[in-house]
């Protein structure tokens, strides 16, 4: 077979991209180095190059996503001004935004994470330290991770298959939850 030309600066999305387009179709029980070579025209050595190993590629796919996470997240967030709603509300506003867009891939990545727990340390750091925000807000303690855990259930959930809302039924839900976090007191509120 004959491997298409990569631009070596290019080769980590490119392996990137393969890797998670196979664990969309197969899941990551089944994700291989070769697999991965094949689904990006690279060489088994070219992508080895890059990830050493099944779990160096999931652990840099769930940096992606992370990072994907964040700066949607931080985006909203500064749409919101200094108040305690804040990183509620830019929680909701992703969850919004991705709810109906996964496809997928967030099923696989999160079955990974039973395979792969440390992988996935970056997630669990974002939570805490957003969590650790949401405390300084003293004027109404819990409030923000009720809503933010809200949030990642409502995720979470969906991701799993065990449902799937539409519609007005979703946005109601949403609503419901934005209504929820603009309720929350601005003195007090924490620093991005």
């Amino acid at each position: 077979m004959m491997k298409a030309r990569t631009r070596r600066e290019d080769r980590p999305l490119v392996i990137l991209d393969a890797a998670e387009r196979l664990i969309r179709r197969m899941g990551t029980r089944t994700l291989t180095i070769d697999a991965v070579a094949a689904e990006a025209s690279l060489s088994k050595g070219g992508v080895l190059h890059h990830y050493a190993s099944k779990d160096a590629l999931i652990s840099a796919l769930a940096e992606r996503k992370l990072r994907e996470i964040r700066e949607s997240v931080a985006a909203h967030e500064a749409e919101q001004g200094a108040n305690a709603a804040a990183l509620p509300l830019a929680l909701i506003a992703h969850a919004r935004q991705v709810y109906a867009d996964e496809d997928g891939f967030p099923r696989a990545l999160l079955l990974a994470s039973a395979e792969s727990p440390d992988a996935f340390a970056g997630f669990n750091a974002f939570l805490k330290q957003r969590l650790a925000q949401m405390e300084d807000v003293a004027c109404c303690p819990g409030a923000g991770a009720m809503l933010t855990f809200a949030t990642l259930g409502l995720l979470l959930t969906r991701t799993l298959g065990f449902h799937c809302l539409e519609g007005a039924e979703l946005e109601k839900l949403f609503d419901a939850m934005e209504h929820a976090a603009k309720g929350l007191p601005n003195s007090g509120s924490p620093t991005p």
